[in-house]
């Protein structure tokens, strides 16, 4: 089974914007930390679905963010999502709670300090090299266990689990 969604990582003063996700039950990323965002609703672009969750999730209404990648996430349990990865640096409106977890600002270098995706290790990298509009391909054993990474269709060496 295919999906489409979006993520994205809201930027000020050298913190990411991190949902908690502690709230919904069987959700993939259960106690994992990771941006905002969600799946496409029909005939949705990948920006009207970024901005639609965004303001969904935090109250915010972006003006500035960037396209950055597409991230192939296969979670080794029949399940492929095709994320549109995005960063922001600009937004407007007032915080609201988000139905799904906590809301939190992270220092950018504290962020792998936190119970993410090994994968998503990578694309911080990535993000963080400012890296131009890239292809990750992630996948997954059927649990936390990242078995194979490939970056713009050519096979990466993983990371050491710590």
């Amino acid at each position: 089974m295919e999906k489409l969604s979006t993520l994205c990582y809201i930027e000020r003063d050298g913190k990411y914007l991190m949902l908690h996700r502690t709230v919904k039950k069987n959700d993939v990323n259960k106690d994992k930390w990771i941006g905002v965002g969600g799946h496409f609703e029909a005939d949705e672009s990948p920006e009207e679905c970024l901005l639609r969750e965004v303001k969904e999730e935090t109250g915010y209404t972006l003006t500035s963010y960037r396209y950055r990648g597409l991230v192939t996430f296969v979670s080794g349990n029949g399940v492929t999502e095709y994320m549109s990865l995005f960063t922001a640096d600009g937004f407007e409106g007032d915080p609201i709670p988000c139905d799904e977890g906590e809301l939190a600002w992270v220092d950018m270098d504290q962020v792998e300090e936190l119970n993410i995706w090994e994968g998503d290790k990578i694309f911080f990298r990535l993000l963080a090299e400012n890296r131009p509009f890239f292809s990750l391909k992630l996948v997954y054993d059927g649990h936390d266990g990242l078995i194979y990474a490939a970056l713009d269709g050519e096979p990466m060496e993983l990371p050491a689990v710590k």
